[in-house]
Formats: structure tokens, C-alpha cells, sequence
């Protein structure tokens, strides 16, 4: 199998879209994944994927600590932002949740201090402890075949 194959076949998967942030020397960094689960209720851990190449992984590492940001419907533009698809400078403003920066109007801010870190291919798997949480009443913002979706009009019944 070649890595368009592969690719393709792990787009089939619907996912959230999240926008992960850390402050490293007083400056905010921030990278949209959709690589991120939860690992366990008790203690409470999530886990990201943030590949070896990435900007953020450093600071990450040399912060201990990162947020969660799980975008909202309305937020593509924020995506795409940190995803380096908007190559035009944007102002964004954060918010802080247990002193840590997060997006505001996103559906769910996680704070959470590295727990441990885990090597895997071409990637870093961090484990995070998770220590604050915030919810808004939004619908998710959705990523699958490549393209943006919302839940809006789909019906489970």
C-alpha cells in the first residue's frame, strides 16, 4: 500500500477537529489535530499526536503542558488557520482556563500538564493529565474525506 492509499483509507474516519495550543517563553503556539482520543477516566488522560517535524512539538515538551481546544461548528476558519491553510497573518485571541491559553467558543477547552511521551513512527504521542475542563453548548465542527462538515440536520432516528 503507498501513503495516499493510507491516507485515504484514515480520512474515511470521521473526526472532531481540534486546535492543540502551549505558551513556551511567553508566546502562544498553536496546531490543528485531529489526532487526539481520551485514555482514561481514572486518572483522568487524553492522549495527542503531534508529528516529529511539527513546530509546537518542541515547545510542548519544554512547556510540560498543553490544551485542547475541541473546535466548535462556526470555527473552520481557525482550523485552517493553524493548519498553515491561511498563510495571511491573523489576530487571534485567546482566552486563559487554569492559567493556560485556550480558544474561546470552542465546545470544550482541556488543560493538561505531559504526562508522559511516547515515540511511535514519525510521531510523538503525548499522554496529558488532564486538569481543568471547560464546555460550551456548540456543535462540533467535523473532518472526513478531506472537507469540513457540521452535525447540523443529521438525524440518528
Amino acid at each position: 500500500m503507498d501513503d495516499r492509499q493510507f491516507r485515504t483509507a484514515m480520512g474515511k474516519f470521521a473526526t472532531g477537529v481540534t486546535v492543540i495550543t502551549t505558551e513556551h517563553n511567553g508566546d502562544i503556539h498553536g496546531m490543528t489535530a485531529n489526532a487526539f482520543m481520551s485514555v482514561s477516566l481514572d486518572p483522568k488522560l487524553v492522549v495527542i499526536s503531534v508529528r516529529e517535524e511539527a513546530t509546537i512539538l518542541n515547545k510542548i515538551k519544554e512547556s510540560k503542558n498543553f490544551t485542547v481546544n475541541i473546535l466548535a461548528a462556526d470555527q473552520q476558519e481557525l482550523s485552517m488557520y493553524f493548519a498553515g491553510q491561511i498563510k495571511e497573518p491573523r489576530e487571534v485571541v485567546f482566552d486563559r482556563l487554569d492559567g493556560k491559553p485556550v480558544l474561546g467558543g470552542a465546545c470544550a477547552q482541556v488543560v493538561c500538564e505531559v504526562s508522559t511521551e511516547h515515540v511511535e513512527g514519525d510521531h510523538i504521542l503525548f499522554i496529558g493529565k488532564v486538569t481543568d475542563i471547560h464546555l460550551e453548548d456548540k456543535e462540533p465542527l467535523v473532518f472526513v474525506n478531506g472537507k469540513y462538515h457540521t452535525l447540523a440536520g443529521i438525524s440518528t432516528s
